[in-house]
């Protein structure tokens, strides 16, 4: 008898398990199949590079109501099979045959599961990625010109540089007479912009493009790689961006060069600049403010609640860009500002108060034309301003659209590139009749060199600047050969994620070593924190020591970066308001980060926290109060 009940008990425990199995796997099964479908139609071109970037980067920003959608339509059906597999396992539970029946089904959920994941990853290269972060290659390291080494000659008159990233801009856009791929020319403007100025086509009508490259086919990737010369790879386990605080600090950027020249330096775009670590990526290396998204909700420019799309869309975004090229061009600096264009981002662009019907139901072509247009008509904009005489103009895209339905059609042969314009250079280039292959890596040298600048062997990181008869890479090499190379594993690239064991060292000595206080000034509601002086090594000069300061909301941890004074002792000091930062939150967390000169970087004394005033409650849009 007790033989007979502890069997039974086997055997119901043994059902309840192979049915916990049962509900698990058809919730996966219909949960994979479904987000591998969402994702693939929401990104036509995804690659492992870009997921395994995205992986722990910043989701803060993210727009387009990507994450609302994909809860939608992939997770609240998985929920539903969930609870409707749980009911009809439970109804027949008690069933003769409901072990085999629901084993069987377990198997053939199992099966689907792992198809859905083993599709998704042919799709996105999954096997490949894996060979090649497998296979170490020194390709990098041998060709890479280190900007700290290479001699840079800047005019006497240093020239301003306006750089407009276009988002998921191609060449490809364009008509086949004109080098695109459509029977239409769906960015007439813009191809007309290109055929009157630089880029690079030589002799050929046809317009021409760079090539994006593993580690250059998404925004921060784009932006990384054309400002760098370097491909944005990183391994899954190094893959932090979401909690770093130094993006590649060891190497030197645009960013770097121009703020060392004396550069004031704007990032501007429709979106959160958190997002994806633009925001961190700008910040530490050269020094850009930020005027994105946030900025223009925090200084009333759009209304608190007011949010298309990924933020706002162009039209402002343009009409806040010539108000700061108005701001900028007034003072004494040269500058360079840089933006980023969103309404092109799939899936099928937004379609804004400005855009047309020329194309009917194609609403991506009619999103391109408005962007074209648009583009087109600020630079005709720049052109008539004082300081256009002296400023550089580089229209880039920033990598091949991943709308996959919108190039569904286009010939398998047909090479697509990013667009490419660079108007007003200080230079032409030597062999004006030849045609160059390149890669989005070459615009590095070649802006500076659109700028006046003359750089030592024409090469910076994999670039090669494209006004001089050097080759690129792409040319030397060849397309595949770069390709495969630089998607493989690299120590030396990875090395240049981190600080070196030299600047720990240098983290263990001086950290902790300096005094910090803090003091209020309650009737302005201001707080001064100071801290020193610091001693360190006079054989490496300090680049700056900023106030990062950081509030973590529950779902996201925001960041902000303050601007510090250096006083008579050798400490460093700053006033700012906390409590527009607090709005509600009960702390924000603040840390000095210092970075020298050469890149390294690391924080002086422990973090810091800041608590709000009692009794204080932050009003909506109240500006921060003037500083004493």
């Amino acid at each position: 008898m007790e033989y007979q009940e502890k069997k039974t008990g086997h055997h119901k425990a043994g059902k309840i398990i192979l049915g916990i199995f049962l509900a698990a796997f058809i919730f996966l099964g219909v949960l994979a199949a479904l987000a591998a479908a969402w994702t693939l139609r929401q990104w036509g071109g995804l690659t492992m590079e870009e997921i395994v970037y995205e992986l722990t980067a910043p989701l803060e920003g993210t727009g387009n109501g990507m994450i609302e959608d994909f809860i939608l339509k992939c997770l609240v059906p998985a929920l539903a099979a969930l609870v409707a597999s749980c009911f009809l396992i439970r109804k027949f539970f008690n069933r003769e045959k409901f072990r085999k029946t629901a084993a069987v089904i377990l198997f053939g959920a199992i099966v689907f599961t792992a198809s859905c994941f083993i599709y998704f990853g042919h799709r996105v290269g999954f096997t490949d990625y894996i060979r090649n972060r497998n296979t170490v290659s020194d390709f990098i390291e041998k060709n890479y010109a280190d900007p700290k080494t290479v001699g840079l000659t800047f005019p006497e008159k240093k020239r301003n540089l306006i750089y407009i990233y276009l988002e998921s801009m191609e060449a490809t856009f364009s008509d086949k007479e004109s080098g695109g791929a459509y029977d239409e020319n769906y960015i007439p403007e813009l191809t007309a912009l290109a055929q009157e100025y630089e880029d690079f086509s030589g002799s050929d009508s046809k317009l021409n493009g760079g090539l994006s490259l593993p580690g250059t086919t998404w925004t921060i990737g784009a932006m990384f790689g054309m400002t760098s010369g370097l491909p944005l790879n990183i391994d899954i386990e190094r893959n932090s961006m979401s909690a770093q605080t130094d993006f590649f600090p060891q190497i030197t950027t645009l960013g770097d060069i121009l703020e060392k020249e004396g550069y004031r330096q704007m990032l501007l775009l429709g979106s959160d600049a958190t997002f994806g670590g633009r925001r961190l990526y700008f910040t530490q290396h050269g020094n850009y403010e930020m005027r994105d998204y946030i900025y223009c909700k925090d200084t009333g420019r759009i209304p608190q609640d007011y949010k298309v799309w990924w933020g706002m869309e162009d039209e402002k975004l343009f009409d806040l860009a010539k108000e700061s090229l108005l701001e900028l061009s007034s003072g004494s600096e040269p500058f360079n500002m840089t933006l980023l264009t969103v309404d092109t981002h799939f899936t099928d662009g937004y379609v804004c108060r400005l855009c047309g019907n020329e194309f009917g139901t194609n609403r991506y072509a009619n999103v391109m034309a408005c962007s074209s247009r648009q583009v087109t008509e600020f630079v005709k904009w720049i052109q008539q301003q004082d300081f256009y005489e002296n400023t550089t103009i580089v229209l880039s895209g920033d990598h091949p659209t991943m709308d996959g339905d919108f190039c569904a059609n286009i010939d398998p042969e047909y090479e697509r590139r990013t667009y490419t314009c660079y108007i007003n250079s200080a230079v032409e280039p030597k062999e004006k009749e030849r045609r160059r292959t390149f890669s989005t890596f070459d615009n590095f040298p070649s802006t500076l060199a659109a700028m006046g600048v003359e750089i030592e062997g024409d090469r910076l990181g994999l670039g090669t600047n494209l006004f001089s008869d050097v080759s690129t890479l792409t040319e030397r090499y060849g397309e595949a050969e770069v390709t495969s190379e630089v998607s493989k594993k690299t120590e030396f690239l990875e090395s240049l994620e981190t600080l070196d064991a030299g600047t720990q060292e240098k983290i263990d000595k001086y950290a902790n070593t300096v005094v910090r206080s803090e003091q209020w000034d309650l009737v302005h509601e201001l707080i001064t924190i100071r801290i020193g002086p610091v001693e360190l090594p006079v054989d490496n000069p300090v680049k700056y020591v900023r106030l990062k300061i950081w509030v973590d909301t529950g779902d996201q941890t925001v960041h902000r970066w303050i601007k510090t004074r250096q006083t008579a002792e050798g400490g460093y000091y700053t006033t700012f308001s906390p409590l527009k930062y607090l709005d509600g939150y009960p702390w924000i967390k603040y840390q000095f980060v210092l970075k020298f000169e050469n890149g390294e970087t690391f924080n002086l004394a422990p973090e810091g926290t800041i608590r709000n005033l009692p009794g204080h409650t932050w009003k909506e849009n109240e500006s921060e109060p003037d500083k004493p």
